[in-house]
């Protein structure tokens, strides 16, 4: 199923929706969704979400069909933003809301907080040390940062890590912040 990706579970499981054939657009796999989500608790209900580098959209709209009651999903590319709003009539997804921006601006621009960001930048810009140490002001208290890239990312003295894991060449993390405190999501003390 080349330039397809399906939905874990939720309202919309098994649910396949296509994206762009672009060489930075790789969907999270599967297995590293599931067990993701199986970190934040199956259930995302009122959850706000932030899908930073949406892409081809898996994170985002894989909160969204768990319950996710907000889930923004920005994308600078207005080729994958036509393909995330067909996805989105596509699936009737009303708590998706699609920000055509780039990242960097989103950050300065918008002041909301969420529950959860999901940060997949493309690989080849290395820009997670400098995105990491701007999201601690659009990050809800107890809130988590997903994390994807190609290599283990550095220790940052300002973010705990609390799960980790690898897939082939993909490296994942849940970070929580250490100016926010707990998480209020499952498993967190």
């Amino acid at each position: 199923m080349k330039n397809k990706v399906r939905i874990i579970a939720g309202e919309w499981r098994s649910r396949v929706l296509a994206f762009p054939d672009k060489i930075e657009l790789r969907p999270t796999p599967d297995r590293v969704r599931e067990t993701v989500f199986n970190w934040l608790g199956q259930d995302m209900s009122g959850k706000c979400c932030l899908d930073l580098f949406a892409g081809s959209g898996a994170m985002g709209f894989e909160a969204a069909s768990r319950g996710a009651g907000k889930v923004v999903m920005v994308e600078s590319s207005p080729g994958v933003m036509t393909t995330l709003r067909a996805s989105s009539l596509k699936l009737g997804a009303l708590q998706v809301e699609l920000v055509a921006m780039d990242a960097s601006h989103f950050i300065d621009l918008d002041a909301r907080r969420f529950d959860v960001i999901f940060l997949d930048p493309p690989y080849r810009l290395g820009l997670l040390p400098e995105l990491l140490s701007r999201l601690h002001g659009h990050l809800s208290p107890g809130g988590l940062v997903y994390v994807e890239s190609d290599s283990l990312p550095e220790a940052r003295a300002e973010w705990q890590v609390w799960r980790q894991g690898r897939a082939g060449k993909v490296f994942y993390q849940l970070l929580k912040s250490l100016e926010h405190g707990k998480s209020d999501l499952p498993g967190n003390v």
